[in-house]
């Protein structure tokens, strides 16, 4: 039943394509009518042309294993791949490549056909035969443009990243692809893959940036020859092709930029480079099942901050070029670890590339049709493998602030990292409940430590212990003051008239806020604070604060004898 819903599916994309208003009767495919951003960088901030901040909100798309084939062409059209990908809400695909793809001239001139039967991948070769035609017969190089161009179609942006230098999968200590000197990693031809890679591409709008080396490794790594060839690899872009941005990679996986503290680079261009660091849960091993979640959370946004969060302070985007999580929800460390890192990527407002669309695998480590667990699509790429998923990232895939956003004054926004919403306020005498971000209020935490509506007299109120919160114009008692406490810093915390220590809580089946007793502010690991986690998250995006409806005679006499305002002054 799944392959025939695949099958239907991809017939009716190319139904309503061949009849789009954009192309016409049976014009072929669509054109983008639309150009792509020249990027570069205004502090922390990437901005284009007229410098207004452009936020990366990308996902990683494998094209570097053994088949050097973008993943999913033998399973579904490149087209409507590259389609579902804008429809998932991400501007913007880091594109893996090997550098023997653009090195070894032996690999690069193989057709896809003669790469795929070169590794015994027949029932893949017959669904590229089905599903991409046109592709099957280019050369690997060829092909992998098609797919830039596929993008491009879709207004995609696309970040190449060089991930490897022998095809396979990446990465460990002993794969000889790890630091500068390795046996299959010889800097001058590293050097020289960059610049085939940027001129290629050089007039290549919808490319906009480069990834210089994913996840720098193993025991010869050192910063003294992280500088000097990085900055060669740099200059070397830079020189090919000016209009990109030059991204550059920390050491140990690409999780320690901490040298950079205290060393600058010395390049001779500026405002195109962007560092780019990794966080996954497994990154800290087991720690985010084994340990309490609050003092987990607080001790390793310490460490990243410290090894690579610091760069926003110092004047440079920073950009989560890998991260992501388990898609069936059951892997606890994983969720543990993205409550908290989705905290993280919306008070930074970071740029960010998922891991992974892929679903399945031609061929990994060995085998064939290998199963991509972190993957948005299912193994046969039909249908998303957590349909919930995608709900939850796109609050972080807008940006909260940067350079000519909006007009809107500077405010905050009450951010739930576990469902990816935000605290909205709609009417007067409906309860405060989670919503998209893109309708949020903009809020105000005072000096006083009171929650307020900004531009308003209304506060947060903690009212009952399991009762829902409440809006309140009386907003100088101890139930209106709230303490961000926890060694997460997430839990939002009052006291209620007796006395009571309560937190700001989330009713599941209803999104409706409530205060309950604070859980899980230390010792134990077998809780879940979750639904207790907020952050405020500092913003200039618009918002939909309105001035307090209108209220007409009869509306405030219904308000009277329901005991609203009497219930607002309490």
């Amino acid at each position: 039943m799944g392959k025939i819903q695949c099958l239907f599916s991809t017939f009716l994309f190319y139904i309503l394509l061949s009849f789009s208003p954009e192309t016409g009767r049976g014009s072929g495919p669509m054109k983008a009518c639309w150009g792509h951003p020249v990027l570069s960088t205004d502090s922390r901030w990437i901005v284009d042309e007229t410098g207004r901040r452009v936020k990366l909100a990308c996902v990683n798309w494998v094209s570097h294993l053994e088949p050097m084939l973008a993943e999913g062409l033998s399973r579904k059209p490149v087209s409507l791949i590259a389609n579902r990908i804008r429809e998932m809400g991400f501007n913007c695909v880091r594109l893996t490549w090997p550098l023997f793809l653009a090195t070894n001239d032996s690999l690069s001139s193989l057709t896809v056909r003669q790469s795929f039967q070169s590794l015994g991948l027949l029932e893949s070769i017959a669904g590229l035969q089905t599903n991409n035609p046109s592709i099957i017969d280019q050369t690997l190089i060829e092909a992998y443009k098609a797919v830039v161009d596929s993008l491009a179609e879709n207004n995609v942006m696309v970040i190449l990243d060089n991930h490897i230098s022998k095809p396979g999968w990446c990465c460990s200590n002993f794969d000889d692809n790890g630091f500068f000197g390795d046996k299959y990693f010889n800097p001058d031809l590293w050097i020289n893959g960059l610049t085939k890679m940027a001129t290629l591409f050089s007039n290549t709008s919808n490319v906009v940036g480069m990834s210089l080396r994913n996840e720098l490794r193993g025991h010869k790594q050192n910063v003294n020859d992280w500088y000097k060839y990085m900055q060669k690899g740099a200059e070397a872009v830079h020189s090919a092709n000016p209009n990109i941005l030059v991204i550059l990679s920390g050491l140990s996986y690409d999780t320690d930029l901490s040298f950079l503290q205290h060393r600058t680079l010395d390049l001779s261009f500026t405002g195109k480079v962007v560092f780019e660091v990794h966080w996954y849960g497994f990154t800290d091993g087991t720690a985010w099942k084994s340990g309490n979640p609050n003092q987990v959370c607080g001790r390793i946004v310490s460490n990243v901050k410290r090894k690579a969060g610091f760069l926003v302070d110092k004047g440079y985007p920073l950009f989560v070029s890998e991260f992501g999580i388990e898609q069936k929800g059951t892997n606890v460390n994983d969720n543990r670890y993205f409550n908290c890192f989705m905290s993280v990527v919306a008070e930074l407002d970071l740029d960010w590339a998922l891991w992974t669309l892929v679903g399945s695998y031609y061929f990994r480590e060995g085998i064939s049709g290998f199963d991509e667990t972190y993957g948005l699509y299912n193994w046969n790429w039909c249908e998303d493998r957590n349909s919930t998923f995608l709900q939850r990232i796109s609050a972080v895939q807008s940006p909260f602030q940067g350079p000519g956003l909006s007009n809107e004054r500077p405010h905050q926004v009450i951010f739930h990292p576990s469902t990816g919403l935000c605290v909205l306020r709609k009417l007067l005498t409906d309860p405060l409940k989670l919503g998209s971000c893109t309708g949020s209020d903009a809020w105000e935490y005072t000096n006083q430590k009171t929650l307020i509506v900004k531009g308003t007299y209304f506060c947060l109120k903690a009212d009952k212990l399991g009762k829902p919160a409440k809006i309140s114009i009386l907003c100088t008692d101890k139930s209106t003051k709230w303490e961000m406490i926890s060694d997460s810093k997430m839990h939002l915390s009052s006291r209620i008239d007796d006395g009571t220590t309560v937190c700001l809580d989330v009713e599941p089946d209803t999104n409706i806020l409530i205060t309950n007793r604070c859980k899980c502010l230390s010792k134990s690991n077998t809780c879940d604070p979750g639904s207790q986690w907020f952050k405020l998250v500092n913003s200039t995006a618009s918002t939909c604060n309105e001035k307090l409806p209108f209220l007409s005679v009869k509306s405030i006499f219904d308000l009277l004898k329901n005991g609203w305002f009497e219930n607002l002054l309490m």
